[in-house]
């Protein structure tokens, strides 16, 4: 039954996404851009903004005196913000290219790793819209380690990601 109904979202949303797919496919881009785009993109914001976001996090954490890090809690909350942005926008173009290669989506371990990522940062950025509940520390030490466990996950979804783009 599960099956039929994983099956059932993915001809939705593959309804969805192909009218999308074939207004991309009709600007001609060359195969390499389609097939590799989405891992290179990615992988910049993963490795890059990813990296940068978790450093300060911890910086700011693990500070002697959180006063002085009024700057790095600056970069911390604008990397942070841009990141999950740009992993939102990328899961999107992840599943447009499958669609316009013709590949199954909803899959891969890349696919699930992908998901719960988004929905990790998703839940994080709520815990710091709230202020962390009114500055509860419970809720800081969860977001401290969401973070974390994200970053990780991102590194671990790229390499899965690698190895699906070498098998398609």
């Amino acid at each position: 039954m599960i099956a039929f109904g994983v099956i059932d979202v993915a001809s939705s949303l593959r309804a969805v996404l192909q009218p999308i797919a074939d207004w991309f496919a009709q600007l001609e881009m060359p195969e390499p851009i389609i097939h590799w785009g989405h891992p290179l993109m990615m992988g910049i914001v993963i490795f890059a903004m990813g990296t940068t976001a978790a450093y300060a996090g911890w910086k700011i954490r693990t500070a002697d005196q959180p006063e002085e890090t009024a700057p790095t809690r600056k970069l911390h909350k604008r990397v942070a913000l841009w990141m999950t942005t740009f992993i939102a926008l990328g899961y999107t173009g992840g599943l447009l290219s499958l669609v316009m290669q013709g590949e199954p989506i909803l899959e891969s371990p890349h696919f699930w790793t992908g998901t719960a990522i988004v929905g990790m940062l998703g839940l994080n950025g709520a815990i710091s819209f709230s202020k962390f509940g009114g500055g509860k520390d419970s809720l800081r030490t969860a977001h401290a380690y969401i973070g974390t466990a994200a970053v990780a996950l991102m590194f671990v979804h790229a390499f899965l990601g690698l190895n699906l783009g070498l098998s398609i």
